[in-house]
């Protein structure tokens, strides 16, 4: 299987970033774009995740269209990228795992801004 760095992950992330309409980039507010060798079980449980699936990334936080006026003072969204799982579904070839974390990423991104799984699908088409 294809090694990855946690360096090498987070240099994918950043050319993912980079990759993506700068509107959406420059509307992210608040949010900590990280990365994670796995899931938690607590994430695998929050998201009903069971054996056999994986989960590739996680937004956690309040997406924007759920805000209102009094949303103010709360820890940062966030956007977490899980380096085993793409790997696995990618099979060891780096120009899929890039793709892969682009996808995942721009899906992510797209639940910050308040998108169901649905809107997202319709959108990648």
């Amino acid at each position: 299987m294809l090694q990855i760095s946690d360096e090498q992950f987070d240099q994918i992330i950043s050319a993912a970033m980079d990759t993506m309409p700068e509107e959406r980039i420059m509307g992210l507010k608040n949010v900590l774009i990280t990365y994670a060798d796995d899931p938690s079980p607590e994430q695998l449980h929050k998201q009903k995740i069971g054996p056999g699936q994986l989960l590739l990334g996680l937004y956690e936080g309040v997406p924007l269209t759920q805000r209102g006026s009094g949303y103010n003072m709360v820890l940062p969204d966030k956007i977490t990228l899980f380096k085993n799982p793409i790997l696995r579904i990618t099979g060891g070839d780096m120009q899929s795992f890039t793709e892969q974390v682009r996808k995942t990423l721009w899906h992510e991104i797209a639940h910050y801004y308040g998108l169901d799984h649905d809107q997202i699908h319709r959108l990648e088409k």
